[in-house]
């Protein structure tokens, strides 16, 4: 899993590219069956040395057990522009994706799908790019509105934007604030939904996420050390 050879270094050619995949999204798909592959993955930054590091975890969809795990750690391609992340962060995912040695069943992102101004956050980016079953688990809200979920476990609310359901806002925890769950490509939004709440059995981050922001924290301290 590479970046292309005309991957975008400004934002004229991201704006571009996001508008050239955004109609190649599917925004329907089943849920991971049972022994199934998850993966999830996340970066790190030290903005003052331009270094990224990204982390992979493979976890059994059934026990949550981990069975695979791997960082990429390289310089930032991209600067920071609102709704462009996916053009910072991907080129190290993929790599981070490569080292697993195993291809997931899905890919859980920490950021947003289908919940993006143009409909193609880095979730929905990652799976058009690579042909990946993949959903976005975010921590925080974005460009949409929502009212806030009942408080128990499993109650949800709409994301919306522009008159569109984008995602949903789902309690994964009694009492505790919601996440922020969108397609990302290959899935359905009532799946992804489902498949956030089995990835979340004891914490409000589902385990591939906690897994893949420790370790790509760890990288990232080991390689700017």
């Amino acid at each position: 899993m590479t970046v292309p050879a005309d991957w975008p270094t400004d934002e004229a050619g991201a704006l571009a590219q996001q508008q050239r995949l955004r109609p190649m999204v599917s925004a329907t798909g089943p849920a991971p069956a049972s022994g199934s592959l998850v993966a999830g993955v996340d970066v790190a930054y030290d903005d003052e040395r331009d270094v990224v590091a990204a982390a992979a975890v493979l976890l059994d969809y059934d026990s949550l057990e981990l069975v695979g795990q791997a960082t990429a750690v390289g310089p930032v391609a991209f600067p920071y522009l609102p709704g462009l992340l996916a053009f910072r962060e991907l080129p190290a995912v993929l790599e981070a994706l490569d080292g697993l040695g195993r291809l997931p069943d899905l890919v859980v992102c920490d950021g947003y799908g289908l919940a993006h101004p143009r409909r193609l956050g880095l979730a929905s980016h990652l799976g058009v790019h690579t042909g990946l079953r993949t959903i976005g688990v975010a921590k925080n809200p974005f460009t949409f509105t929502y009212e806030p979920p009942g408080p128990e476990r499993g109650a949800w609310s709409p994301l919306v934007d522009s008159g569109e359901e984008v995602g949903r806002a789902v309690r994964t925890r009694q009492g505790v604030k919601p996440v922020f769950v969108s397609v990302g490509h290959r899935i359905g939004l009532a799946e992804a939904v489902e498949t956030t709440l089995r990835l979340t059995p004891s914490f409000r981050l589902p385990e591939t996420t906690r897994r893949a922001d420790s370790l790509c924290r760890r990288a990232l301290a080991a390689a700017t050390a």
